[in-house]
């Protein structure tokens, strides 16, 4: 899984300030993050830890002026060096090559912008060894709300420093150590500094080495982050049966909204906890649960549960080996969440021959937006039943469409579906495309697609990868090209 990069951009005018520090920052805050979109800071409570090594509560001020010059200037060379600014409070050093000479110059420079909100130091290696190097001058009282660490290669001993410099940080609202695999044996450090961070909103972990014990270890925490919104603990594939006996503490997180537990090869066990605790976050709006496959015949009771979710947005579940009962239960749940729209079956193969299950679903879907059902073992019949449900005038809102990998539908089945796709006047993405392994010929299907296309006002991408177009086809599909005047992709990589 890869981790976006956030960009930052100034909203507004900044109001004139007093300091050389605060002119240089302009003192407007940046444009809210998406993460914390409409969510307010509450009061933090306060830390009885005080770290050895960081300096007063008050920041000690420079004796004149010239020293504050001085100092401001070797700050400016050192971003002007890296090829960065800082903008409205907010520094986005991502990726950008930092060296190991960097580190202390880095400790220097923060320690001039005491009124930084945001940083992020993601996908730089040579953090990793060197955090308290960086971040050791941050004081208590620290503005800081968003701290980056991806793909840091931080090790065990940066992980307890981060535990101890927690509660300096009690504005601290999102907190990123993703694809740092060495972190999850100082994680009794990181929890402990968790108690302190009241007004975190934001917690993700995926891929940082944790083991089952770790589960029990942030279970503890829990109960101190009320106010969070996003907890993601994916990618830890030995997190499984850590859930069995420490899942209890999940249900105070009262405000939840995102939950991502996708690929931490959870155990029948684990699932038989989590239905008990998942149902009662009623604020969910994304539970994502993909690639664990051993929840494929244990998972009835949770899908069966998650009717209770009304604000479940986004229900991502492929490739968890679902079998018939519990593919039969997941159906008759999601007639009852009307929010819905992302809705991932993809790789489970029960769901092909079964589509029908889901048609009370599909016609009732109002905000559905994303339907994804690759290699499902889709059917002809259930092709057919999708054209048939799309020409009644439902799915209207759909934008992304992902049929592929199913290549047992034959031409017939193509031909009903093309001639009713134009139904879905938002839709954005198509794929269609085949198996790697598998190469077949067009059927006159594609005249029907290309006729559709020209009244979907919105597409761009169409994926037909190893279709093999005839002559008289690529003729056509070279005209259309041509004479269009929007810009649409047809991915058919793989036709030679």
């Amino acid at each position: 899984m890869s981790q976006t990069r956030k960009k930052t951009s100034s909203e507004g005018e900044t109001k004139p300030q007093t300091s050389s520090v605060n002119k240089f920052l302009r003192g407007s805050k940046a444009e809210s993050r998406k993460e914390n979109n409409d969510l307010k800071t509450t009061d933090s409570q306060p830390s009885n830890w005080i770290q050895k090594t960081a300096p007063s509560e008050t920041a000690k001020p420079l004796s004149s002026e010239m020293e504050l010059r001085s100092s401001m200037e070797k700050y400016e060379q050192f971003l002007q060096k890296l090829g960065k600014k800082a903008v409205n409070k907010c520094l986005d050093l991502n990726n950008c090559g930092l060296t190991t000479a960097d580190m202390k110059d880095m400790g220097e420079a923060l320690e001039m912008i005491p009124e930084l909100e945001e940083l992020n130091l993601s996908w730089n290696s040579k953090v990793g060894g060197n955090l308290p190097l960086i971040l050791q001058k941050f004081q208590k009282g620290s503005k800081i709300q968003m701290l980056k660490l991806v793909d840091c290669t931080l090790t065990s001993e940066d992980g307890t420093f981060l535990g101890q410099l927690l509660p300096m940080l009690q504005s601290l609202e999102v907190l990123d150590l993703s694809i740092n695999r060495d972190i999850g044996g100082s994680l009794n450090s990181i929890a402990q500094g968790l108690k302190s961070t009241s007004n975190l909103k934001v917690l993700k972990l995926h891929s940082c080495g944790l083991s089952q014990k770790s589960v029990k270890i942030l279970d503890a925490a829990f109960r101190y982050l009320a106010e969070l919104r996003k907890l993601d603990l994916s990618c830890n594939k030995d997190l499984g049966g850590g859930f069995e006996d420490s899942s209890a503490q999940l249900v105070m997180l009262k405000h939840l909204q995102v939950l991502d537990l996708h690929q931490c090869s959870l155990t029948a066990d684990d699932v038989m906890s989590l239905t008990q605790v998942i149902p009662l976050l009623s604020n969910l709006q994304e539970l994502d649960l993909s690639a664990n496959k051993k929840m494929g015949n244990s998972s009835e009771n949770l899908l069966s549960r998650l009717r209770f979710l009304p604000a479940l947005k986004s229900l991502v579940i492929n490739n968890c080996a679902l079998e018939s009962e519990t593919f039969t239960a997941l159906a008759e749940t999601s007639v009852h969440l009307s929010a819905l729209e992302v809705f991932n079956l993809s790789w489970n193969k029960c769901v092909g021959g079964n589509l029908k299950l889901l048609l009370e679903t599909l016609k009732l879907s109002m905000s559905l937006r994303v339907l994804r059902l690759s290699s499902c073992s889709l059917v002809t019949e259930d092709v057919v039943l999708l054209a048939s449900v799309i020409q009644m005038g439902h799915l209207a809102k759909l934008r992304k469409l992902d049929l592929s990998y199913n290549d047992s539908i034959c031409d017939a089945g193509w031909t009903m579906f093309c001639q009713n796709v134009r139904f879905l006047k938002e839709l954005i993405e198509l794929d269609i495309s085949l198996r790697p392994s598998n190469f077949r010929d067009c059927g006159q299907w594609f005249r029907h697609l290309l006729c559709a296309v020209i009244k979907l006002p919105q597409i761009t991408e169409i994926g037909m990868k190893r279709w093999i177009l005839p002559a008289s086809q690529e003729e056509e599909l070279e005209c259309f090209d041509q004479d269009k005047k929007r810009s649409i992709h047809f991915d058919h990589g793989g036709f030679q």
